[in-house]
């Protein structure tokens, strides 16, 4: 399967550049995205040619953002980003790959990543991604990972409903409006469309998410849509 089309280069965020560690077992990747970004005015702080390298790298240079390839030797860059966000849970990581395929989109997300892009992605993309992670938020929009999930996830959301519902209990702490602010970023929404929805400001609304965020331990949008499916708030194939 292929995964939807990539959103446009998302506009460059205000406030410090992000340092920065860039893992891939190609030279010339490594070399070249690095040149791309310290010509951009972000840091660059490492540099790895494996998953392994690269999880040791964040620990001792504890970068704000790491840019992994999935396919890497000795250690894959989805464990690698399981291990340096059960490690470094501030830092964001963007999953690099040359295969645009659903599956590994959504391993990407389900492993903790903010982010994902082609290896052919423009400079200005590249850039503004990472300074957009960099913020906290997320590159995929939420409309976007929600199609992933459904694509992807349907058998095993509907298998793991029950017990992952149960090991989220922490949704009990949600109030009924943080709950239905959830369930609707599940189905999508932007802020904006939950203001109207819900007939409140867009300062309110940020404030909800603020809270489910902190609440559920989440980094972005894209973990909470894929929270709300694995949690059962959101079954694949509903409207909403």
């Amino acid at each position: 399967m292929t995964a939807p089309a990539a959103p446009a280069a998302p506009a460059a965020a205000d406030g410090p550049a992000p340092r920065v560690v860039i893992a891939d077992d190609q030279d010339l990747v490594r070399t070249g995205f690095r040149l791309i970004l310290t010509a951009r005015g972000i840091d660059v702080v490492g540099v790895a040619a494996d998953g392994a390298e690269a999880v040791a790298q964040v620990r001792r240079l504890r970068p704000d953002v790491v840019l992994l390839d999935i396919r890497m030797p000795v250690m894959d860059g989805l464990e690698a980003a399981r291990r340096i966000l059960a490690d470094a849970p501030h830092c964001r990581v963007i999953m690099l790959t040359t295969f645009d395929l659903d599956q590994y989109v959504y391993a990407a997300l389900a492993a903790g990543a903010s982010g994902f892009l082609l290896k052919d992605v423009t400079p200005e993309h590249l850039a503004a991604a990472v300074r957009l992670v960099g913020t906290g938020d997320a590159l995929l929009a939420p409309s976007i990972t929600r199609r992933l999930v459904e694509r992807c996830a349907p058998g095993a959301a509907a298998r793991d409903r029950v017990s992952t519902a149960g090991s989220h209990r922490e949704l009990a702490a949600l109030t009924p409006r943080e709950r239905e602010v959830l369930t609707l970023m599940g189905h999508g929404r932007s802020n904006s469309e939950l203001a109207a929805e819900l007939t409140l400001s867009e300062a309110t609304v940020k404030t909800h998410v603020a809270r489910i965020f902190a609440k559920l331990s989440l980094r972005d949008r894209a973990q909470a849509v894929v929270l709300a499916y694995e949690t059962g708030l959101v079954t694949p194939g509903s409207g909403g």
